[in-house]
């Protein structure tokens, strides 16, 4: 079948307004960079999230979940198959000291609404630029908090598009990884426990690491975020920062002159440049330190 005819079948039950056509996905990520994908879906429920993912998986077609596009490198020759995204799925709800939110919805949003409400708990999540969906694939971390803190259980996808509510013990919740990721699954919606505390407390706490954030990140260009993974006694960051790999790059993609733990699009980088400037950090540290950096953001896609 022809990408054509996907987009034909799947406009049989998805909005068709929101399924387009090698469309570019510089435009959905962080960083961006990427080219594009030969069918881009936009479900607007979770029944539409189900059908797109048992059409894939009935029919042999590569499907890839895009969530808010902050951890994650595509290359420049974009994606075959199917690239779908939940961003219209965010709801936020809150009862008592439990929060519920969808998938797409953005982790820092659930820790604002959770904090409006003095729940404290999610405060580490202020910053965090990703979505629900993509904060659970990876276990999701900042400043001594993380997801696995605060999950009570998750409503996921299998490729199969069964359903399954699955506890916090059954997501087997580790550093930066999941059962949500080792399986393939897709996130539908998370609850959380948080508890009630003192509003002026939660809201120095963001406060404080609003400023940490601003003032050590650099978010005035687009990156990926933490590229690299903590290897075991080290820092990554403290490790490319002593390897003097500050302020170079290849292209327009540069290591952070603010955090070494980030490499940054200047402006014009791609995503070839994006990615030999990772193989570079990793082969100097290697070389230096005799240390493996483990990639923290996913690259996917084609080359050119």
């Amino acid at each position: 079948m022809t990408k054509e005819q996907w987009a034909a079948d799947l406009a049989q039950s998805v909005n068709p307004a929101n399924i387009k056509l090698d469309e570019s996905l510089h435009q959905y990520t962080m960083t961006k960079l990427g080219g594009k994908a030969d069918v881009f879906v936009l479900v607007e429920t979770e029944e539409e999230a189900a059908t797109v993912i048992r059409y894939a998986h009935k029919n042999n077609i590569p499907l890839l979940m895009l969530g808010n596009g902050s951890n994650m490198v595509v290359r420049d020759g974009g994606l075959r198959g199917i690239v779908v995204t939940f961003s219209f799925l965010d709801e936020i709800h809150i009862n008592g000291d439990h929060v519920y939110a969808q998938s797409g919805a953005l982790i820092k949003d659930v820790s604002k609404l959770a904090a409006a409400a003095s729940l404290t708990g999610f405060e580490f999540a202020c910053g965090i630029p990703g979505s629900v969906g993509g904060a659970m694939a990876m276990n999701a971390g900042a400043y001594g908090g993380e997801i696995k803190d605060i999950i009570i259980s998750s409503k996921v996808l299998t490729k199969e598009g069964e359903i399954l509510i699955l506890s916090k013990d059954e997501l087997e919740l580790s550093y930066r990884q999941s059962i949500i990721a080792k399986k393939g699954y897709y996130v539908l919606s998370s609850e959380f426990q948080l508890t009630k505390g003192v509003q002026e407390e939660i809201d120095a706490k963001i406060a404080d690491l609003t400023f940490q954030r601003e003032s050590k990140q650099p978010l005035e260009y687009p990156s990926a975020g933490s590229v690299f993974k903590r290897p075991p006694g080290h820092f990554a960051g403290k490790l490319i920062q002593d390897s003097g790999l500050q302020g170079k790059g290849v292209g327009d993609a540069e290591v952070s002159t603010k955090h070494a733990g980030f490499i940054v699009n200047k402006g014009n980088a791609t995503a070839t440049d994006y990615i030999a400037t990772i193989q570079m950090v990793q082969r100097v540290v290697k070389e230096k330190f005799g240390i493996d950096l483990e990639t923290e953001v996913k690259i996917v896609g084609d080359e050119l």
